[in-house]
């Protein structure tokens, strides 16, 4: 696998990081806040980011079982980056395990096409909340 180092922004570029991954599929929500905002997304651990803009200068969103942490821009109200949900006992039982890292969304690095990659679909509202 080539790693390819990313650079990344929000809409106004007040927001600025790189993140370092092979990209090989873009992930799709469909829970109720993925589906409105329409990020393709692709998990890095956390080494794989760099941060040019630091976490207490954006905005934090915090829903549902209230582990996820959604990072936006407080200029423009792009997403960038958030922090997954950890599982429910529902996707633990089904075998998922926790996360530790970060869901980048694609379309905010420079010179990334989300149509090259395949497409996983996630049915996020298919999730019970504990």
């Amino acid at each position: 696998m080539t790693q390819t180092t990313w650079q990344g922004r929000c809409h106004c570029g007040f927001v600025r990081f790189a993140v370092v991954a092979d990209i090989d599929h873009v992930r799709l929500c469909n829970c109720s806040v993925c589906h409105q905002r329409g990020a393709l997304t692709f998990r890095v651990r956390d080494a794989a980011l760099s941060l040019q803009t630091p976490l207490d200068q954006l905005n934090l969103y915090e829903w549902g079982s209230g582990t996820a942490k959604d990072y936006f821009c407080p200029r423009c109200g792009i997403l960038p980056f958030r922090r997954p949900s950890a599982p429910t006992a529902q996707e633990r039982a089904m075998g998922v395990e926790p996360f530790d890292g970060w869901a980048v969304n694609t379309r905010c690095l420079t010179g990334f096409d989300p149509d090259s990659v395949p497409v996983r679909r996630i049915a996020g509202r298919d999730i019970a909340l504990d």
